[in-house]
């Protein structure tokens, strides 16, 4: 078969709820060979594999992207030291060929490969990764996913230096011999953390943590990611980039691994247009969609090539907490209090999402507080505490989306809801998707539509953003009492006592705070044809491009 089967939404939704698993079982040496295809029927296929991206990317430097779009193509041009099982997402060897970890829990050893280049053919070496996390932690890079090294050493005083610390005063400048990233040799690389990370290779998975040829970036700047100038080291190098075209990328003769590679090509499109990209579906020019126009949705759902499984995400909005009215947690929690998170999941979108009152989805050993209920009598009354009776005085606001059918539903939804609830006006404001991601970034916004996706399967990855200065942060907000819950979870060795801190947290941001305001947990829904081998459903929508195929027509 092709492709894994897909598992029935309401049981793959409790599995992710379930209990912790036992630990997982190292993977065989062989463990690539249960991902070939079962006969060489695919050599007779023309391998090329196109996609809609929705949006087109903001950049293809992965130490810069923060979105979903971006992702999708930087994971696939760039390897990290560690990368991921296709369907397990248990941490496979990447740049490094094996690794080993001190018994306490603090040192990890990478080896290199040998044989592992860069796209022009020049070896890639543990020098290469140790100045690209340098890069990656520099100030200068304002890298929002810097945050993701800090249990390194060093790491967070080294990205937090020349910046006002909590008592006012500056931080002193850091040498990056201070960070614990050491390349021993050209093949070996030592990383000394802060106190031991049990995800810790979860995050060297991440593509931010990949490496980036600085030689070129000092070449060419920020036109290093241009067709002309890229030079990388994942399977795929980038062909060509005609901007809200297509973007292409062909197969990496320099990769490491590239006689086990299937696709020659992968050309990506970024219609937002989710009626258009179907008809390209529908005339068999595209071969995924991952997502679909909500008004063929129940035309959809009949086809084969519909499939809907749990997605490891949340669906909100932010509020910018330093403008009035949302300076005050009255009117935040005011106003998620009227919405009622069921019409929208059941009536608008109706494709499974889960109406949440709270941020982070529930994983193996995490259940999170239950949040702020729909309750309109309660919100209308702290609405009139912040001042605003039955809204009478209330500003008319702003909330701003990017574009794409389901947002500008669930906005409209949400400003209707608000109007008959609490009798404030609130305005539309769609923007294409890089000028949506500047001005969230930039707080240029009152109330913005938003989403996050676990980076892995740890409460951490939705609550540490939240912090004071957070790179993801992007309210405003600010609150010592969760900052150290965060900081105590990093310190806790205890699983239980870990994962009461972060309930704790949450509390605070989705019951007493409310710098954001939740609405459902994701499922991934889209259409995938059917000649798309190597493809494996999973909690965080991983598909890399390597593991994928493409059988005959019948």
């Amino acid at each position: 078969m092709p492709r894994t089967a897909h598992l029935p939404l309401a049981l793959a939704l409790l599995a992710l709820a379930a209990p912790p698993a036992p630990a997982q079982q190292p993977l065989p040496a062989d463990w690539k060979a249960s991902l070939e295809p079962e006969t060489d029927d695919w050599k007779k296929a023309r391998q090329v594999f196109t996609f809609n991206n929705g949006a087109e990317p903001e950049t293809l430097d992965p130490q810069i992207v923060t979105g979903v779009p971006e992702h999708r193509l930087t994971g696939n041009l760039f390897e990290t030291l560690v990368t991921q099982h296709p369907e397990t997402l248990q941490p496979v060897p990447g740049v490094a060929e094996r690794w080993e970890v001190s018994p306490d829990g603090l040192v990890y050893t990478f080896h290199i490969r040998k044989d592992a280049r860069w796209s022009d053919g020049q070896p890639l070496t543990a020098r290469d990764v140790r100045d690209s996390w340098q890069r990656l932690l520099e100030p200068a890079t304002a890298a929002q996913y810097a945050y993701m090294l800090y249990p390194v050493k060093g790491a967070e005083a080294y990205n937090k230096q020349g910046s006002e610390g909590p008592d006012g005063v500056k931080r002193p400048p850091v040498a990056f011999e201070q960070v614990g990233v050491q390349a021993v040799d050209d093949h070996t690389l030592r990383v000394t953390l802060e106190r031991p990370c049990a995800y810790f290779l979860d995050l060297a998975a991440f593509d931010s943590l990949a490496p980036v040829p600085l030689r070129v970036i000092r070449a060419h700047g920020d036109r290093w990611v241009r067709p002309e100038h890229l030079v990388c080291n994942g399977p795929f190098k980038l062909k060509e980039w005609l901007p809200n075209q297509r973007i292409v990328l062909a197969k990496n003769e320099h990769y490491w691994d590239r006689d086990f590679v299937k696709l020659q090509e992968v050309v990506a499109l970024p219609l937002e247009d989710l009626d258009t990209a179907f008809k390209l579906f529908q005339q068999g020019k595209c071969d995924w969609l991952n997502d679909i126009p909500l008004g063929k949705l129940a035309e959809i759902q009949r086809l084969p090539e519909y499939y809907v499984s749990p997605y490891l995400g949340t669906y909100f909005y932010r509020f910018n907490v330093t403008k009035k009215p949302f300076d005050d947690a009255r009117v935040r929690r005011a106003m998620s209090l009227c919405i009622d998170r069921e019409a929208i999941t059941r009536d608008l979108l109706r494709a499974g999402q889960v109406p949440a009152t709270w941020f982070t989805p529930a994983m193996p050993g995490y259940e999170p507080p239950r949040g702020l209920a729909f309750d309109r009598e309660q919100a209308r009354r702290l609405l009139a505490e912040a001042g605003y009776p039955d809204g009478k005085g209330f500003p008319t606001v702003e909330l701003l989306y990017n574009t794409l059918e389901a947002h500008k539903m669930v906005a409209e939804n949400l400003v209707q809801q608000w109007r008959e609830n609490l009798g404030i006006t609130v305005s539309l404001r769609n923007s294409e998707w890089k000028v949506y991601l500047n001005d969230v970034q930039h707080l240029q916004y009152q109330v913005a539509r938003a989403a996050w996706i676990g980076d892995y399967l740890d409460p951490n990855t939705f609550l540490d953003m939240f912090v004071t200065g957070g790179g993801n942060n992007n309210t405003g907000w600010s609150n010592a009492r969760y900052d150290a819950l965060i900081a105590q979870a990093a310190r806790e060795l205890d699983p239980k006592r870990r994962m009461a801190a972060f309930q704790e947290a949450e509390r605070i941001l989705i019951e007493q705070e409310m710098p954001v305001l939740p609405l459902y947990i994701y499922v991934n829904k889209g259409l995938l044809k059917e000649t798309v081998g190597g493809w494996y459903e999973n909690v965080r929508d991983q598909h890399p491009f390597k593991y994928l195929w493409k059988e005959p027509a019948e």
